[in-house]
């Protein structure tokens, strides 16, 4: 026994990374569960029984071990929305990107490490429109004894937004899917997966408990599917710390602005009078598209507050408050300390534009003839049969190309009148990047059709979001006002309605990575591509080798 301490002892000394980091290993089983929302109930995939699911806790550096078990009629897969993934792409989780699905009664274990990063991020289903219901929060904490660059609050709360469906979301896209047409939008907003009251339903909705004096540190996650959208508690500021698990220098705010897949970290102090207030979750759309616009109801409640107490009510946004979410945007800073610095490419290997805008092509089962589609850069995403990550770790030939183009194939007027055709190509092209090389991306909005906000999510980094406007991209005058110094780091960023937003990055992790807009009906409709990283030089440069367990197509 003695030698063994002392060995222990000793690794401690010569290995203290050991001793800093740990594994946590959890137990996903995907299931059908019976839930009432709205006053009716459904069935609906759940992981362990829970919507939202269940809250994944680890800290900086620690190993995450997954096991994820279909136990439903559907294909399956988990995305770990924002965790890097460094030369681990096989567990990224996109269907048919990274891997081929979960099948029915199969399992795959999903295996990574959170190198280097910290904060609050989300996992969710990443096939179809399974994410509806099937997602859930990450809680990173920073390593032990490192301590938060902001004051410590004396408790920490998960708010997890979402949407809610009456009908089953599976038969809403694949009907829609089948007409050709728009699918139906949902019927509520969720707040921890309470829609609160709403007319014809007198639910509860959630609750936040605080106590007055008391700092609350709120880890906000924006799970919804295709909406962007305002939350607001009563009387209250809030100050936000932290963005997509990147630390961001604070400012106050009393509306907070997300978009679906972002996370916002933000510390609320109880310093109002004892009673009930008002929170509220409001859509945002500033263009012709039909949207949810029922806001989701939850209340504040400080210790002491006596029953039947009054609430405190607070002023929704407008639906099409662009200025106010202009306005939270601008207002997000890199923290950029010697700790934590914004080290931003301030060199460009590749230098791509890429239009995003909705279409209209043929479609021979359809009942008009025709259907609603997406492109990037006029190629509309075709999704393929084997995974890319495959094709490309095994030299695959015939699953994609590599010739996605670097700008728009014609020049337009991006955000004028259009005028051209509503069509597009179909491919599975992607754009390679050699290993380290930087990338600045230009993602340009359009007018084809109707303009608007398009939150976009890379996989596999995190990325500077160096400039925005409106209007059609200026690469002579634009890059002149980019933010180098200290621009905000996410991983989902949004592209103005009619307007571009211009961010940088490294191409330091080798794999496929997605490109998409994470509005899941824009996704569905091909607003989708991938980069390919090649590997670097020798194995901490080179992706890994996928698992035994890796599930086949």
């Amino acid at each position: 026994m003695a030698y063994l301490i002392r060995a222990m002892l000793l690794a401690t000394f010569m290995f203290p990374a050991l001793v800093e980091s740990a594994v946590r290993h959890y137990n996903f089983t995907v299931v059908m569960t019976n839930m009432t929302k709205l006053c009716a109930s459904k069935s609906i995939v759940t992981v362990n029984g829970k919507f939202p699911g269940p809250t994944l806790h680890a800290r900086e550096d620690d190993n995450v071990i997954v096991r994820v078990t279909n136990h439903v009629k559907y294909n399956v897969t988990i995305h770990w929305h924002g965790v890097r993934q460094l030369r681990t792409g096989w567990y990224d989780g996109p269907a048919y990107i990274t891997q081929c699905p979960i099948q029915p009664g199969q399992s795959y274990v999903y295996n990574f490490t959170l190198t280097g990063q910290r904060g609050t991020l989300l996992w969710h289903a990443h096939i179809s429109w399974l994410r509806a219901t099937v997602h859930g929060a990450i809680v990173i904490l920073p390593k032990r004894s490192v301590p938060y660059p902001f004051p410590k609050a004396d408790k920490e709360k998960i708010i997890v937004f979402g949407e809610w469906w009456k009908a089953d979301v599976e038969a809403v896209i694949n009907q829609a899917t089948q007409m050709g047409v728009a699918p139906n939008v949902s019927d509520a907003h969720t707040i921890n997966g309470h829609p609160g009251p709403v007319t014809n339903c007198t639910s509860q909705g959630f609750t936040l408990h605080v106590e007055s004096g008391k700092t609350y540190l709120l880890r906000i996650v924006n799970a919804a599917v295709n909406d962007e959208l305002f939350f607001k508690i009563a009387g209250h500021n809030l100050t936000v710390v932290e963005v997509d698990s990147s630390y961001a220098k604070p400012f106050k705010t009393d509306t907070i602005f997300i978009g679906p897949g972002q996370t916002t970290n933000a510390l609320l102090t109880a310093d109002k009078k004892i009673g009930k207030y008002l929170i509220t979750l409001s859509p945002f759309m500033d263009t012709i598209v039909a949207v949810n616009n029922v806001t989701g109801i939850a209340f504040l409640r400080y210790k002491g507050t006596v029953a039947f107490s009054s609430t405190t009510l607070t002023n929704v946004p407008a639906i099409n408050a662009t200025e106010v979410a202009n306005t939270f945007g601008d207002n997000l800073r890199s923290l950029n300390s010697k700790r934590y610095p914004a080290k931003v490419p301030l060199t460009v290997d590749h230098s791509l534009l890429i239009t995003m805008a909705v279409a209209v092509n043929p479609c021979a089962t359809c009942p008009n003839g025709t259907k609603v589609g997406a492109a990037m850069n006029n190629i509309s995403f075709v999704m393929p049969t084997t995974a890319l990550l495959q094709a490309h770790y095994y030299k695959i030939s015939g699953v994609f190309t590599d010739d996605f183009p670097a700008k728009p194939p014609i020049a337009f007027n991006y955000t004028g009148k259009y005028t051209g055709t509503l069509q597009t190509t179909n491919g599975t092209r992607l754009y390679r990047l050699a290993y380290n090389s930087t990338v600045q991306l230009v993602l340009q909005g359009t007018t084809i059709i109707a303009p608007e906000n398009h939150p976009t999510h890379l996989h596999g980094f995190n990325f500077f979001a160096v400039g925005k406007g409106l209007g059609n991209f200026d690469p002579n005058k634009d890059p002149q006002k980019f933010n180098l110094v200290d621009p905000v780091e996410r991983n989902t960023i949004s592209v103005p309605t009619a307007g571009w937003t211009a961010i940088r990055f490294r191409a330091d992790n080798p794999g496929v990575w997605f490109l998409h807009c994470h509005l899941e009906v824009h996704t569905s409709w091909g607003l989708k591509m991938a980069f390919v990283v090649d590997n670097g030089k020798g194995p901490n440069e080179s992706l890994i080798p996928p698992s035994s367990d890796l599930p086949t197509c």
